[in-house]
């Protein structure tokens, strides 16, 4: 991702899938030339075939570039509308480099 990508995004709601399968969502607060990205108002958003999606609180958050495999664009409003404890899947599986 480049530079200029993520400066469009700083204040922003982003999400972040890490190479370990979790999804952190937050609002993107600034970044550094090696891709480490700091998050504010984040939560990681825990998926299961049985229950709901949890979401864990974590507040300000630093994730290290090297362990960042997708940075995207969070709709609000489609995201407001989501029914999180209805919505059912598998978790992520970690990625193989």
């Amino acid at each position: 991702m480049s530079a200029g990508t993520l400066e469009s995004l700083v204040g922003q709601t982003i999400s972040v899938i890490t190479n370990d399968g979790r999804i952190i969502v937050g609002v993107l607060r600034g970044f550094d030339q090696a891709t480490n990205i700091i998050l504010d108002e984040s939560h990681e958003r825990v998926y299961s075939t049985k229950i709901g999606v949890q979401q864990l609180v974590l507040g300000l958050y630093i994730i290290r570039g090297d362990n960042i495999s997708v940075v995207g664009e969070v709709d609000e409003e489609l995201d407001a509308s989501l029914d999180l404890e209805k919505l059912k899947a598998h978790p992520l599986k970690p990625v193989v480099h």
